[in-house]
């Protein structure tokens, strides 16, 4: 079993986590129980069991004929007790609101954990349709512009990427990473970073670091599409986001005796 500041992993824990990891990657495409068992390589009949436990709890459903698994509702109360919880994703929210109303664009927040970005907050705009953009949602960090803010702040020895080629979202993201690092070379001398058509075909994104902490592992990002962005759009983009970055940094820092959370 896996270690951690040299503590055993609990066995039946670790399977549960993964279990609900794999069912929460699958959104609406359910699950059977062979699958299941063969991807996580559990015994069948234990994979049944840890089903039914998790179905009686809440934290998995299934449909019908009984032969179909999803995640379950319990998990949508555990990542809004995170959100609720969260002094960076409160002191924010304002703040997003405020990207949004004078750029007119998409305004998201997301947070590095390991390879990728997870959405933590999400300001859509009224102009363009909704992107596949949505709170919750991973994307590896190489490809957006979120990610690829949060990965200059650290160096290129110490980047948490995933070993052999980079996974491409579209024709367009970077996948050798000579041109990732040249990519991020670049990021470091802006100051933030650009995407074109790297994560979604058609929208462009501009990502900020929030340097609260070193390295920083939270960041916010303005998405446009790309038949809309002009020179003097993208400027008044970078303009507006690094002045609400400031902000954020300078309002979001923990209250006296707030958890140091890790």
């Amino acid at each position: 079993m896996p270690e951690k500041r040299g503590v055993r992993g609990v066995k039946s824990a670790v399977r549960t986590v993964a279990l609900l990891e794999l069912l929460a990657g699958r959104g609406d495409r359910p699950s059977r129980l062979d699958e299941l068992a063969g991807e996580l390589d559990v015994p069948r009949s234990s994979m049944y069991q840890l089903l039914r436990t998790l179905i009686d709890c809440g934290w998995v459903r299934t449909d019908s004929t009984g032969s179909l698994y999803g995640i379950g509702i319990r998990a949508l109360l555990t990542g809004t007790g995170y959100l609720d919880s969260d002094p960076l994703v409160r002191a924010a929210r304002p703040y997003l609101d405020e990207a949004s109303r004078e750029l007119g664009e998409t305004i998201h927040l997301g947070r590095l954990d390991g390879p990728d970005v997870v959405y933590l907050a999400t300001r859509e705009s009224h102009e363009y349709p909704r992107t596949l953009s949505r709170v919750g949602r991973r994307v590896p960090a190489h490809a957006g512009a979120l990610g690829k803010a949060l990965l200059a702040e650290r160096p290129d020895a110490e980047l948490p990427l995933p070993a052999g080629e980079l996974a491409a979202l579209t024709p367009r993201t970077l996948t050798a990473r000579d041109a990732l690092l040249a990519d991020l070379a670049g990021v470091r001398g802006r100051g933030h970073s650009v995407e074109h058509e790297e994560t979604v075909t058609g929208i462009a994104g501009f990502g900020f670091a929030l340097r609260r902490g070193v390295p920083a592992v939270d960041a916010i990002s303005c998405s446009v599409p790309v038949a809309r962005l002009t020179p003097e759009h993208e400027a008044r983009i970078v303009e507006v986001m690094n002045g609400i970055r400031a902000r954020i940094e300078a309002h979001a820092s923990p209250a006296p005796g707030a958890p140091d959370w890790r």
